[in-house]
């Protein structure tokens, strides 16, 4: 080894040391409070569990070809991954879906990424978790219009290789291949769609992982008063809020919320609060769909929810610490599944 080779290593030392000592300067001028961390927390495991239902890669690999099967739908035409795209974060980024004859329906279709965080399923949380909510969509006239469960039953039965994967799948059960287990199945595979985002690192200690940019808006997302609503895990989806707390929220859509369950007049607009996890990416937003841009979301909701407006740098600096929420979808889920062909008995395609 030549002089030469040691007087580059000893220049690319010191070069980097004196990236590190800015870095560390930057960050430190940057820091972020533990308390305000307090609000959220990260994603630390591969899914999230359900004591009910339990996780096995039989049930998982049975769930994502059911969530792939267009049998599932009437038509033969619609899954759960028309509305849920799983390549586009697993929305169908329209403001709202289409479902069997063509039907539009009544409110934006939430991401199933991370549905599993959620203290409920559906806008207004009709269902208490993704097993439940994976029943209603399969009977809804107006999204996959299958009549009754024991005609989806016997249209799926009728393919050998389903009957082999649930046999596999729910191995102490005296019937396997039942709606319940349809559901569950496809339950199994949406508690695996987490997506680890460069967040979750720095709330892991990593302060680099967010710039100074990002960390500000981060601190104005707390000052302006949103963590009342997005926290914890999903960064939303722990409460039901009303939409227009402050000032009202214009809207055409007739959606009314909670309303739909309970009945009772307060719960009128009464929302899931939404997850902000993948937001960048899950336009466009709110319940019924009206808003395409982040930055024009931040700014209405600061208004309608909390009755602050915000200047333009503000919402964008809060746009961009809400883009550091854009997770990785885990490479197995962005797999299509091989499906099984029909057989002699499956029932047809029927459109009407």
């Amino acid at each position: 080894m030549t002089m030469k080779f040691f007087e580059k290593i000893t220049a690319l030392a010191i070069a980097a040391a004196s990236v590190l000592t800015f870095s560390q300067t930057a960050i430190a001028e940057m820091s972020v409070s533990k308390e305000l961390l307090d609000n959220f927390k990260p994603i630390t495991a591969g899914a999230v569990p359900n004591k009910d239902n339990a996780i096995t890669p039989e049930k998982v690999m049975l769930g994502k070809m059911l969530f792939h099967e267009p049998r599932l739908s009437k038509s033969g035409l619609f899954s759960c991954n028309t509305c849920h795209n799983l390549a586009a974060f697993g929305m169908s980024n329209l403001p709202s879906d289409i479902g069997h004859k063509w039907t539009i329906g009544p409110i934006n279709g939430p991401t199933v990424m991370n549905a599993a965080y959620n203290t409920a399923q559906f806008w207004n949380g009709r269902a208490k978790d993704l097993e439940e909510q994976a029943k209603g969509p399969i009977l809804n006239p107006a999204e996959m219009g299958m009549s009754d469960e024991a005609s989806i039953v016997k249209r799926i039965g009728s393919i050998a290789v389903y009957a082999e994967l649930f046999a596999k799948a729910f191995p102490q059960e005296k019937e396997p291949l039942t709606y319940n287990n349809i559901a569950r199945a496809i339950a199994a595979f949406e508690r695996t769609l987490l997506t680890p985002s460069r967040f979750d690192a720095f709330l892991s200690g990593n302060e680099a992982a967010l710039t100074d940019k990002e960390k500000n808006g981060l601190k104005l997302f707390v000052a302006t008063g949103c963590t009342a609503c997005h926290n914890g895990v999903g960064i939303g989806g722990g409460s039901f809020q009303k939409m227009g707390v402050a000032n009202q929220y214009k809207t055409a859509n007739k959606a009314k919320g909670r309303f739909e369950v309970t009945g009772k007049n307060e719960d009128i607009n009464v929302f899931k609060v939404p997850t902000l996890r993948n937001i960048e990416m899950t336009y466009p937003y709110f319940h019924d769909g009206s808003v395409w841009q982040l930055e024009e979301a931040v700014k209405i909701m600061a208004f309608v929810q909390l009755g602050k407006k915000l200047a333009d740098n503000e919402a964008a600096d809060i746009a961009a610490f809400l883009k550091s929420l854009t997770g990785t979808i885990p490479e197995e889920a962005l797999k299509l599944p091989v499906l099984p062909p029909s057989g002699k008995d499956t029932s047809r395609p029927d459109f009407k």
